[in-house]
Order: C-alpha cells, then sequence, then structure tokens
C-alpha cells in the first residue's frame, strides 16, 4: 500500500468519527439519582456503575455525554431519556 493510499484511507476513518454523534444529558433540580440511572441502564443499555458514574458527572459538572453512536441509533434512545422528563438533546 502506498503512502498515498493510506493517508486517503486514514482520512476516511477520521471522516467516519467525525459524523458521530452524542447525547448530552444535562442536570435538573428535579429527577432523583435513582431515576436517572434506571433511565440510564434502560435507554443507553449502560450497566448499573455507569449510569451512576453518568449521573454523578451530571450532578457535578452540569452535563455528560451518556452514549454515542449514529444519529438513527441514538435518535429512538434520546427519546426515551426526554419522554422520561431528562434534559437531553443530540449533538
Amino acid at each position: 500500500m502506498s503512502t498515498k493510499e493510506k493517508l486517503k484511507e486514514e482520512l476516511l476513518l477520521l471522516e467516519d468519527e467525525a459524523r458521530e454523534n452524542q447525547i448530552v444529558l444535562y442536570n435538573d433540580d428535579v429527577n432523583t439519582f435513582e431515576h436517572v440511572i434506571n433511565t440510564l441502564i434502560v435507554a443507553c443499555e449502560h450497566t448499573p456503575e455507569q449510569a451512576e458514574q453518568c449521573s454523578l458527572i451530571v450532578h457535578f459538572k452540569g452535563k455528560c455525554t451518556v452514549k454515542s453512536g449514529s444519529y438513527d441509533d441514538l435518535k429512538p434512545r434520546c427519546s426515551k431519556l426526554l419522554d422520561a422528563g431528562l434534559s437531553a438533546e443530540i449533538i
């Protein structure tokens, strides 16, 4: 493989990574830790430990990326978070 071909291949991989979207969960003063954790387990398929860590990050930092992937995969997951009363968006 030539250097030129290798650079093109690396560029294509970087472009694919750049297209990856993220669900960002925001802090609020309404939902309990338990509710946030349970919702992340169901909507984002987090382990209990992942969900707990994300809930703590959201609490102390104000926001946390809870899932990355394609827009088509994230849209229904974000909708579940929103339907559960959480504040989230896809970026």
